[in-house]
C-alpha cells in the first residue's frame, strides 16, 4: 500500500466515507439475527429467515470495499499477485451479495409502502445484471480481454454501490420533506440511485477508453506520416 498515489489515497477515503453509514446500520442488525437483543429497529423479515441478509450484509461490505483496492492502479501494477487474489474474493462476495439479494427480492413480502412493483422488478433484473456482469468480468480476463474486464467490474461494483447512493438520497429527501419517502416517491428514489451510479460506471469507462484510444491514435498517424 506504500505504492499509492495521494489521489489514490483520497479515493480509498472518499469509498470508505460513503460506504460507512450503509455499511454500519447493516452490521448492526447482525447481532438481531444470531439471536441478540436488536441495536436498531427489529426487522421481522430478519428474524424469519436470517440467513440471506446475514451472508447479504457480510458479501456487500466486503465486496464495496475490497473492491474500491481493485481500481486502484498502483496496486494492479505493483502488487499484480494480490490484485488477482483480491480479485476473486471480490467477484466471490459480489456474486453473494447479488444472488442473496435476489433471494431477499423474490422470497420475502415487502409492506407496499417498501417496495412496490416498479421496485420489486428493479431489483430482481439488477440483481441479475450484477451477477452477468460478475460473470463475464472473469471470462474477460481469462481471454486476455482487460478493458472488458474493468468495464464489467464497474459496472457490477456501481450495482453493489447502490445502497450507498440510496442512503444518501434518501436523507437528502428526508432533510428536504421533513418525512420518510415511502411508497412510489420512495421506489424512484432507490431506481434513481442505480441510476446514477450506472451512469458514473459508464462515463468512466468511456473516459478510460478514449485515454487509452488516443495515445494509440496518435502513434499510428505519426507512423504513417513518416
Amino acid at each position: 500500500m506504500r505504492s499509492l498515489t495521494k489521489s489514490e489515497w483520497v479515493f480509498l477515503a472518499i469509498v470508505l466515507v460513503y460506504s460507512f453509514i450503509p455499511a454500519v446500520l447493516a452490521l448492526a442488525r447482525i447481532p438481531e439475527l444470531l439471536g441478540a437483543p436488536p441495536l436498531v429497529p427489529p426487522n421481522p423479515r430478519a428474524v424469519i429467515a436470517p440467513v440471506p441478509i446475514i451472508l447479504h450484509i457480510l458479501a456487500s461490505s466486503i465486496f464495496c470495499l475490497a473492491g474500491a483496492v481493485q481500481f486502484l492502479p498502483s496496486l494492479r501494477r505493483t502488487r499484480p499477485a494480490f490484485h488477482r487474489s483480491l480479485g476473486r474474493i471480490v467477484v466471490a462476495t459480489g456474486s453473494i451479495s447479488a444472488l442473496t439479494g435476489l433471494w431477499m427480492t423474490v422470497s420475502y413480502v415487502f409492506p407496499q409502502a417498501l417496495q412496490g412493483p416498479l421496485l420489486y422488478w428493479a431489483r430482481v433484473f439488477l440483481s441479475l445484471a450484477m451477477f452477468a456482469s460478475l460473470i463475464w468480468a472473469v471470462i474477460a480476463i481469462r481471454a486476455r480481454n482487460v478493458a472488458g474486464h474493468r468495464a464489467a467490474m464497474l459496472r457490477s461494483y456501481s450495482i453493489g454501490q447502490g445502497a450507498s447512493t440510496q442512503t444518501m438520497l434518501l436523507i437528502m429527501a428526508m432533510a428536504l420533506s421533513g418525512v420518510e419517502p415511502l411508497g412510489l416517491v420512495r421506489d424512484l428514489i432507490m431506481i434513481a440511485a442505480w441510476g446514477a451510479n450506472l451512469v458514473a460506471a459508464e462515463f468512466l469507462i468511456r473516459r478510460t477508453s478514449a485515454t487509452r484510444t488516443f495515445p494509440v491514435a496518435v502513434s499510428r498517424r505519426a507512423s504513417s506520416q513518416a
